[in-house]
């Protein structure tokens, strides 16, 4: 037996020779995918869930998946470009739906375009639109800013309406049903911060409106949309039914402290106003009011980003596939995500999972996701331009004056002027 081992010993070193190089191969073979994106409970979660489940077909790629804030990769995402040489900078990265073209005309082929290798007829339209330049299409579609009503029905009751009043109104008829919440109890209808434009934006494009046209030239004197909501906003704060937010949190706190009977804005706000347990069955959610123009829906978007992979990576068509048979065709992974985050993805398809059948007790096991996701494919395509964050600076400095009564071919024309300055 000794004789064997012995003989045995050379043939067993070979072996573990081998397999040593078959692991180092291996290693060396095993691609690694680095992806930028910011807000640890959301998109990070959801990227790193996302490369849990490809790993398992795919156990050679792994995700690394780096959490910076939102400013943070806009910052380095633009150093990084500027250089020119894509050094430093990730496989994938995240970029909100508004900064999307920026990047893209900025940075000509700085981003791979996926335009044949995904199946884009599949996703919402708005949002492929955003990721498109000419004939191609960059980016891999992912959560909506799908916008609805949330509604305190407890409120609503108390000022003699029903849960049915408000779904697919007038933003004239919002106004009239503000009056009489406000007089039966003493509640605001809305909170609004003046330093915010996100409901002039959500307006604006519920009527196919932008503040630039599909060439990205600016368009705002004779913007109807544009001039409707501006209307809107000045009538809402005439009427004084709304209260007054400054930042953020102060804003969510109008409504998490019961302040004002609705909330108008994208569906990721949904976790917030469930996270009142004590409100549970109190609230309602419909369509968002119409402006009173031609064009005129009750669908609109706040918000939203995209993934997109750097022409610079090495990785590059490993990157695109993993967002393609994650992103671009796995259904129960959105029905996840959606449970587990709130994330309502583009993916039209996933729509038909059962997540989004579910009823929901907090809002009196009301079908919301599948509301939601009825609206998000009627959200009105609109180009967003290089310029929205400017065109937003210059539409806020003109509130403080619509909200005393000032004319608002007034502010069309100091908003037409300031941008123009802004983007000479």
């Amino acid at each position: 037996m000794r004789h064997f081992l012995r003989a045995l010993r050379p043939h067993l070193a070979s072996m573990a020779l081998a397999g040593a190089s078959l692991l180092a191969v291996a290693a060396a073979e095993a691609k690694d995918i680095t992806v930028w994106c910011w807000d640890p409970n959301f998109n990070v979660a959801i990227m790193k869930e996302a490369g849990e489940r490809y790993a398992k077909t795919h156990p050679d790629v792994h995700i690394n998946v780096v959490d910076f804030a939102k400013a943070d990769v806009e910052q380095k995402l633009q150093t990084g470009l500027s250089a020119g040489t894509g050094a430093g900078l990730p496989d994938i990265v995240l970029i909100e739906d508004y900064g999307a073209q920026k990047y893209l005309q900025s940075f000509p082929d700085a981003f791979a375009p996926m335009s044949g290798k995904v199946d884009y007829s599949g996703f919402a339209p708005y949002k492929v639109k955003v990721m498109t330049v000419g004939d191609k299409v960059y980016g891999m579609p992912f959560d909506s800013g799908v916008t609805g009503m949330y509604f305190r029905k407890d409120y609503i009751e108390a000022a003699g309406f029903k849960p049915e009043d408000m779904q697919n109104i007038t933003w004239d008829r919002f106004i009239e049903i503000g009056k009489q919440v406000e007089a039966k109890t003493g509640k605001k209808m809305i909170g609004i911060d003046p330093n915010d434009a996100g409901i002039v934006r959500i307006m604006m494009q519920s009527a196919g409106g932008w503040y630039f046209d599909k060439d990205g030239n600016p368009t705002i004197t004779g913007n109807p949309a544009l001039k409707a909501s501006l209307e809107t906003l000045g009538k809402m704060m005439g009427a004084g039914i709304y209260k007054p937010a400054a930042g953020w949190a102060n804003w969510v706190s109008t409504f998490t402290s019961g302040d004002v009977a609705a909330v108008i804005t994208g569906v990721w706000i949904t976790g917030t106003v469930k996270a009142q347990a004590d409100q549970s069955g109190k609230w309602g959610v419909a369509p968002i009011p119409a402006l009173s123009i031609d064009g005129a829906t009750h669908q609109s978007n706040l918000g939203g980003s995209s993934w997109y992979v750097l022409a610079s990576s090495p990785q590059k068509d490993d990157a695109i596939d993993f967002l393609n048979e994650t992103y671009g065709k796995d259904v129960d992974f959105y029905q996840k995500i959606l449970q587990e985050r709130g994330a309502v993805g583009s993916l039209l398809v996933a729509r038909q999972g059962s997540a989004y059948s579910q009823a929901d007790a907090f809002f009196g096991d009301a079908k919301v996701w599948q509301s939601f996701a009825d609206w998000l494919a009627k959200i009105p395509s609109v180009s967003y331009g290089t310029y929205t964050n400017e065109a937003d600076a210059a539409v806020i400095a003109q509130i403080p004056a619509l909200a005393k009564g000032g004319s608002v071919d007034d502010a069309l024309k100091a908003i037409e002027a300031q941008l123009k300055t802004q983007i000479q």
